[in-house]
């Protein structure tokens, strides 16, 4: 027995309607979706970590999820894990000609068009009957961040963009005077959560402009004011200061202590 006929043989005992667990039978589609998605963010945390062990424990944790959703779509008797293996194995082949088509010939640099022309045609024919858009395929469920950058890249394709790094740096301003406008009108939640919302999708933008992925910025970003942060609490620990009980001169100097640090 493989590893994988064994993995999807155990899911098979765990969903069993008679032996199985108790827990495994009562999920479902989307009472499991969650763990998906945190399963994928701790491998996106393994590699950050660079942490090779973790990495592979991980990925079988991923793997799981997929066994799982294959084994509820199996009992439901839509397809099965073979099924979704060898449709992705079709996807990869058919998104892939230079590789796979001896037959394909394509000009040195033309891969991520021809890429988009695939992932397009496929797109048409998901939408059947009705008029694709360009924007099909971005999953609801994405981090915004993410699916912020996506939308804006999908639409960019069709010359809906900045001509240059001017135009979108002036859009972001543009977003922040008019929520700087409605904090001094007193605005409705409702209208400062709109406008914020405006600044950071512009903000998507810009770092599509710069060719950078917006989400790996944020997680950066995070990682450093949880290590600077982290360093201020040492040191006010350090002078028998609790950080409560500090004003803001006393923690911003701690703060740039921290920063000089690094």
């Amino acid at each position: 027995m493989t590893s994988i006929s064994r993995l999807l043989e155990i899911m098979r005992r765990l969903r069993d309607p008679k032996r199985g667990c108790p827990w495994d039978r009562a999920q479902d589609f989307r009472s499991i979706a969650p763990y998906t998605i945190e399963e994928a963010y701790e491998v996106a945390d393994a590699i950050e970590n660079n942490d090779r062990e973790e990495l592979r424990e991980e990925l079988g944790d991923l793997l799981f999820q997929v066994v799982f959703h294959s084994q509820l779509a199996e009992e439901k008797g839509w397809f099965d894990f073979e099924a979704v293996a060898a449709g992705i194995s079709d996807k990869m082949i058919r998104r892939h000609p230079h590789i796979f088509d001896a037959t394909y010939e394509a000009e040195s640099g033309d891969q991520a068009k021809a890429w988009e022309a695939i992932k397009a045609e496929e797109r048409r024919y998901k939408a059947g009957t009705q008029a694709p858009s360009v924007l099909d395929g971005v999953a609801l469920a994405l981090p915004a961040l993410m699916r912020a950058q996506k939308l804006s890249k999908r639409a960019s394709r069709v010359g809906f963009d900045w001509d240059d790094l001017k135009g979108v740096f002036d859009k972001v301003r543009e977003e922040l005077a008019e929520l700087e406008a409605e904090v001094e009108q007193d605005a409705a939640q409702a209208r400062l959560e709109d406008e914020l919302g405006d600044i950071l999708f512009a903000c998507t933008n810009l770092a599509r402009h710069l060719k950078v992925d917006a989400e790996v910025a944020l997680r950066g970003a995070n990682a450093k004011f949880e290590r600077r942060f982290r360093h201020v609490e040492r040191l006010m620990a350090e002078r028998g200061q609790a950080l409560a009980d500090a004003d803001m001169d006393t923690l911003e100097s701690a703060w740039q202590a921290a920063k000089r640090e690094e």
